[in-house]
């Protein structure tokens, strides 16, 4: 039986270390791990052979440059999704992830998405973008039900 195409996605860092701990469901699936581009990350490319997709490492602490390297990385993302064509898209955020979403709910992927474990009582901007859209949202805090009432509380990655 072919085994489901899932994509797995998460900005550098916090993000991408919450999702690295579903790695032990990786197997059950014919999975695609997209992360940033950074001395960090291109380790994972080791691991990950051609099941890896890098975008640009981009942050909102340059607002000059920081919405050239966002459309670019939507432009990138477009070439990833029909690349890999998921039916589930996985993340736990951040910037990197919105476009990705938006894509996959636009050519039919079913959305999941984890928000961060960093907040505990207020949305993070790519959760409040994401959360109206998702096929299932879970928090990791039972607080942010309050916040996000439609989500499933789902307890701690970690």
């Amino acid at each position: 039986m072919k085994k489901k195409k899932v994509l797995f996605i998460a900005s550098t860092g916090g993000h991408l270390q919450e999702l690295l701990q579903l790695k032990p469901i990786f197997k059950k699936y014919d999975t695609y791990l997209i992360t940033e581009k950074t001395s960090s990350t291109l380790d994972l490319k080791n691991e990950y052979g051609k099941k890896i997709g890098y975008l640009i490492y981009g942050t909102k602490d340059h607002p000059l440059v920081y919405p050239f390297k966002l459309l670019a990385n939507c432009f990138k993302s477009l070439y990833l999704y029909f690349k890999f064509h998921p039916k589930y898209i996985v993340t736990t955020g951040a910037h990197t992830a919105g476009p990705m979403c938006c894509i996959g709910k636009i050519f039919g992927s079913k959305i999941i998405y984890i928000e961060t474990m960093a907040n505990i009582n207020k949305k993070t901007i790519t959760g409040r973008l994401i959360y109206h859209f998702a096929d299932l949202f879970i928090v990791q805090w039972e607080s942010m039900l309050k916040v996000y009432p439609k989500a499933v509380y789902g307890g701690f990655i970690f």
